[in-house]
C-alpha cells in the first residue's frame, strides 16, 4: 500500500535505530538525542570523528568498487546488463527468460509509479543514473525518450563496460558513464529532468547527504525515483531493530559491503526534510520474491559455477550470502521499497 504518512525523526546523517556493521564502525558527523516527545537537539563530532567517518567512508567506498569491479562481468554473462531485481506478479514461477524480462518489467513499473510514462506528462529529456552499474537503465531510459543520460558509479570496470555497450548500441551521443561519488555529484543544481536510483542507496554511509543530493541536481519540476533495500519500519514503541534482526543485517552487509541500513519511513522522512512534493512510496517485497531464489539456481548452474570460481573472493563471498536476503524477505526484516518525489517548480 502506499505510504504518505507521518513517520518518526530521524538523524540527518544516518539512520540513527539502526545498526553499524561491526567490520565498518561508521559515526555520524551531527546526531541527534531526544528530548521531550519527539524532539531532537543537535550534537556535534568532535574533530577525530569526523576524520574517523571520513576515512571509513573511504575504505567502504573502496570495498564497494572492488566487489563491483570484480562480480559485475560475473552478473552481465549469466543475467545480462540490468543489475537488480525484477518485478513478478506475486507467487511467479517465472523461467529464466522471464527473470530478464522482469527487470524490464521494474524499470517499466518504477516509472509508472512515479507518473512518469504517462501520456500526459512531460517525458524527461535529462537523466541522471546514480550507481549505474553497467549502465542497463540509462540505456534503456535514454532509448525510450529520446533523452540524453549520464551515469555514475564508484567501479572503474563498471564505468568503462557501460561506455562500450552504449558505442556498440550506437548511444555513445546520448549516454556517457564516469566514476563519481553519488554523496558529491560532479554536476551542477537542477541539472537533471529524472534523478533514477536504482539499487544503489542501500551502499549509502550517509542517507540524509543521499537524498540531498538527488534533490540538488534534479530539476524545477523534475521527478525522483529511489528504488532500494530497507528494513521494516520501526513500531512507536520501538527504538532499534530486535538483536537477531540486527545480526541478520551485519551478515548480509559484511558480505555486501554495506553501511547502516534504514527504513521506508526514514526515506519518507529525509525527503520530506528537503521540501519535495508529491512524495510516495510502497513495500514492492512481495513483487520481488523470486528474485533470489531465482539467482541462487543460476548460481549453481555449470556456468554458474565456473564462472564464479573464477572471479574472486568478494563474489564467492556474495554469492554464499544471497540464502540470508531470501531469509530477511521470509521474516519481513528486509523490505523492497519504491519512493518517489518531485522538485517544486
Amino acid at each position: 500500500m502506499t505510504t504518505m504518512a507521518t513517520i518518526p525523526t530521524i538523524s540527518p546523517m544516518s539512520c540513527s535505530h539502526t545498526f553499524r556493521t561491526q567490520s565498518l564502525q561508521l559515526p555520524t558527523v551531527l546526531t541527534r538525542t531526544r528530548v521531550g516527545s519527539g524532539s531532537w537537539s543537535p550534537i556535534r563530532a568532535s574533530t577525530t570523528e569526523r576524520a574517523e567517518m571520513v576515512s571509513n567512508d573511504k575504505q567502504l567506498q573502496t570495498g564497494i568498487a572492488g566487489f563491483y569491479d570484480e562480480s559485475s562481468g560475473v552478473w552481465e554473462d549469466i543475467w545480462g546488463d540490468h543489475m537488480h531485481h525484477g518485478f513478478y506478479d506475486p507467487d511467479s514461477t517465472a523461467s529464466v527468460s522471464d527473470h530478464r524480462a522482469a527487470q524490464i518489467r521494474m524499470i517499466e513499473e518504477s516509472l509508472r509509479f512515479a507518473n512518469v510514462s504517462d501520456v500526459s506528462t512531460k517525458w524527461p529529456k535529462s537523466i541522471v543514473d546514480v550507481g549505474c552499474g553497467i549502465g542497463g537503465s540509462s540505456r534503456y531510459l535514454a532509448k525510450k525518450f529520446g533523452a540524453t543520460s549520464v551515469g555514475i558509479t564508484l567501479s572503474p570496470v563498471q564505468a568503462q563496460r557501460a561506455n562500450a555497450l552504449a558505442a556498440a548500441q550506437g548511444l555513445a551521443h546520448k549516454v556517457s558513464f564516469q566514476v563519481a561519488d553519488a554523496l558529491e555529484q560532479p554536476f551542477s543544481d537542477g541539472q537533471f529532468d529524472l534523478v533514477w536510483s536504482m539499487e544503489s542507496g542501500e551502499h549509502m554511509p550517509d542517507k540524509a547527504k543521499f537524498v540531498g543530493e538527488l534533490a540538488r541536481v534534479a530539476a524545477p519540476g523534475g521527478t525522483i525515483i529511489i528504488v532500494t533495500w530497507c528494513h521494516r519500519n520501526l513500531d512507536p514503541e520501538e527504538e532499534s531493530l530486535k538483536p537477531w534482526e540486527q545480526d541478520l543485517l551485519k551478515r548480509i552487509c559484511d558480505a555486501y559491503y554495506l553501511p547502516a541500513w534504514c527504513s521506508i519511513a526514514d526515506y519518507v522522512r529525509l525527503l520530506q526534510s528537503q521540501s519535495l512534493q508529491d512524495i510516495k512510496s510502497e513495500d514492492w517485497s512481495r513483487f520481488v520474491a523470486p528474485f533470489w531464489p531465482a539467482v541462487i539456481r543460476s548460481a549453481l548452474t555449470w556456468k554458474g559455477l565456473t564462472s564464479l570460481l573464477s572471479s574472486g573472493q568478494k563474489t564467492i563471498k556474495g554469492a554464499l550470502a544471497m540464502p540470508l536476503m531470501i531469509e530477511g524477505y521470509k521474516k519481513d526484516l528486509i523490505k523492497f521499497a519504491i519512493i518517489t518525489c518531485r522538485k517544486p517548480e
